[in-house]
């Protein structure tokens, strides 16, 4: 699933549009809706996105041996 993909389920359980998403970190749905085509969000943005709703973003990379980095 792409990072588009996951922000519009995350939109979806958080009972609003991709829109009012954008409105609330500040940027414009047109602006928003260009970002989500180019999959253009850095961790920044998504822990942002995240925190605008409600929920937290975890990134890491879990090694063989099961240890996160």
């Amino acid at each position: 699933m792409t990072i588009s993909e996951q922000i519009k389920v995350l939109c979806v359980r958080s009972n609003i549009s991709v829109a009012e998403l954008a409105r609330r970190v500040g940027t414009t749905p047109q602006n928003f809706n260009s970002k989500m085509k180019r999959e253009s969000f850095t961790v920044s943005d998504l822990e942002y996105l995240a925190k605008t709703v409600g929920c937290s973003f975890e990134r890491h990379f879990i090694l063989p041996s099961g240890d996160k980095i």
